[in-house]
């Protein structure tokens, strides 16, 4: 496992963004993609929503009172900066989902580099299927405190607040002419089957030299000497297969009717 010392400042960081529905294999990238020792994929970020709550100091009357916008502006356009400052890699891959509308305007106040942002896709069902088999057979799953049923549980999850509706907000979003020069789209079956040439990609589109990756024997993720607490979510919830291969999902029979007609149109 490749660790380098945290508290050391590298400057001139480039930093980049991953947007992908949850269950998508996240982490499985973020386990391949950190065996660089110069690069890095964060866990959930938090940089934007530090960024929208400096932003909305300027709805607030002191603010009015003696509108400064320059002075905020130095803050905001430095907070990127300032979060990763002692982060010792030369390429940060921020996970979150930058690209919905008020997130792209918060970055364009805030951030000074070029926006480009990787987006891997896995089909709505096969997602839906994969949190059905989780909290199914972990009682710790957090979708066991939003309902009583699937259904109740999928329904929840797919809310514009909550994690699979906000991700697909910002993949469709992502989606539109005027954004979608910004984006590099895998799909999790490329990831799993065709998973070099897929990871090759994702350096040419970032303009880094391609980094020998072992595709075997994976690590569970571990950042700056830290790992997920998933009994804050539910255990496993983050928990990788060491080694790559795609599997049937038995839970996607499992699927609700309502939900099917409700969102099984939406594709990539």
């Amino acid at each position: 496992m490749n660790q380098k010392p945290f508290l050391q400042k590298k400057k001139n960081k480039k930093i980049f963004f991953l947007l992908a529905l949850p269950r998508s294999g996240n982490t499985l990238l973020t386990s391949i993609i950190n065996q660089n020792p110069d690069m890095v994929v964060t866990a959930n970020s938090i940089v934007v929503d530090i960024v929208k709550q400096i932003y909305l100091l300027k709805e607030i009357d002191t603010f009015k009172n003696f509108p400064d916008h320059q002075s905020l502006n130095n803050v905001l356009k430095n907070v990127y900066e300032n979060y990763y400052e002692n982060w010792n890699y030369k390429y940060i891959i921020d996970r979150h989902p930058v690209m919905t509308k008020d997130n792209l305007f918060l970055l364009n106040q805030s951030f000074n580099q070029p926006i480009k942002c990787i987006i891997l896709w896995r089909d709505l069902m096969d997602v839906l299927a994969s949190y059905i088999k989780w909290f199914e057979n972990e009682p710790t799953a957090f979708p066991n405190k939003m309902g009583n049923t699937i259904e109740e549980k999928l329904l929840k999850l797919m809310s514009s607040d909550n994690a699979i509706g906000r991700s697909l907000n910002a993949i469709q979003n992502a989606l539109l002419p005027e954004n979608k020069h910004m984006c590099h789209f895998i799909r999790y079956e490329n990831l799993v089957l065709n998973t070099e040439n897929t990871v090759r990609s994702i350096y040419k589109f970032l303009e880094i030299e391609y980094y020998p990756h072992r595709y075997h024997s994976l690590d569970q993720v571990v950042i700056n000497n830290l790992k997920y607490d998933d009994t804050i979510v539910g255990n496993n919830m983050h928990t990788i297969k060491t080694e790559i291969k795609l599997e049937d999902n038995k839970y996607k029979k499992l699927i609700p009717e309502s939900i099917i007609k409700k969102y099984g149109h939406i594709k990539l």
